[in-house]
């Protein structure tokens, strides 16, 4: 999803980038969709997903495994936040609902990516519903 975000940018510029072009750093757009994309990937290995809660100190002690990928999504949030003057969320690089359709388009050729995606259809027309989905999703965090 990252690279049709950075690819499509709208107009952002990074603070502390000394460019003349409108940039989103690669790191940028991974962080602005992770959580995210950590919500949908959760049922898929959920032990790992609270792993890795843990680690940005969750206490995951009573957690259930259902709620794995709502928990890091929550946790990248407020790790994302603490950093401060972070985008949150594609809406805060000026993205806008009608640019969605061009996300999903651009992220379809990603096929080496995509299909290391735990749980992403392989049918395209589900594909590109899942995917619509998770960029609505990562509008705003």
């Amino acid at each position: 999803m990252s690279y049709p975000i950075s690819g499509q940018n709208p107009g952002y510029k990074h603070a502390g980038y000394e460019v003349s072009t409108p940039i989103i750093p690669h790191g940028v757009s991974v962080a602005v969709s992770a959580p995210a994309v950590f919500r949908f990937t959760g049922p898929s290995n959920p032990e790992r997903h609270l792993q890795a809660a843990e680690a940005f100190g969750v206490d995951i002690s009573n957690v259930k495994k259902e709620s794995a990928g709502e928990v890091l999504g929550e946790a990248l949030e407020k790790f994302l936040a603490e950093l401060g003057d972070q985008p949150r969320g594609l809406k805060d690089l000026g993205f806008k609902r009608e640019h969605l359709d061009d996300l999903v388009e651009g992220t379809l050729p990603q096929k080496r990516v995509l299909m290391l995606a735990p749980g992403l259809a392989e049918e395209v027309g589900e594909e590109r519903e899942q995917l619509r989905a998770l960029f609505e999703d990562a509008m705003d965090h």
